[in-house]
């Protein structure tokens, strides 16, 4: 990835995603689902994340700005598909969570660091948190359907992960 050449930089995983099917309802997992969806480490949050240093970024750094926002949509795609395994879970797949009590997602889960280093830094340990999740949950869920969307999507977690860490040690 350089300046001059946004177009070598693949923004997700060349690998087709899993069907999204589950084996049946099931509360506890579809909690899972929900806290993908809109806790502070979630899909929301990423996005949300993304957009902003996509904005931010793009009168200096049209190359960063472009990166992070195709890898924005990638991590759009992934809700989408959180909110529709929750949905065959059994759960109303709006963002919030579901696990000692309700909380609604909030753009308070993320922080606006002015400098580019550190937004670069932020969007490392986001990807690096969600990757932890994903795979606690991967090991833990016993149905394969998830475990497999699971797996598919740390996949383009740890590329957003190597892409973001090249590009701090590029600024």
């Amino acid at each position: 990835m350089n300046d001059n050449n946004t177009n070598e930089c693949q923004y997700k995983v060349d690998a087709p995603y899993p069907p999204v099917q589950v084996a049946g309802p099931n509360p506890v997992y579809a909690c899972e689902m929900l806290a993908n969806m809109g806790d502070v480490v979630s899909e929301m949050s990423d996005v949300t994340r993304y957009f902003y240093i996509a904005v931010v970024t793009k009168p200096q750094y049209s190359w960063i700005s472009t990166c992070f926002h195709h890898i924005s949509i990638v991590e759009m795609h992934h809700l989408n598909i959180f909110a529709e395994l929750a949905l065959l879970l059994g759960a109303d797949p709006r963002l919030w969570n579901c696990r000692k009590r309700t909380q609604w997602w909030s753009p308070s889960f993320i922080s606006y660091p002015g400098e580019l280093r550190a937004l670069i830094a932020e969007s490392i340990k986001a990807e690096e948190a969600a990757i932890r999740k994903y795979s606690r949950q991967a090991n833990t869920i016993c149905d394969m359907n998830i475990a497999a969307i699971l797996h598919r999507i740390i996949r383009d977690e740890e590329h957003h992960l190597q892409i973001f860490s090249e590009m701090y040690q590029q600024v």
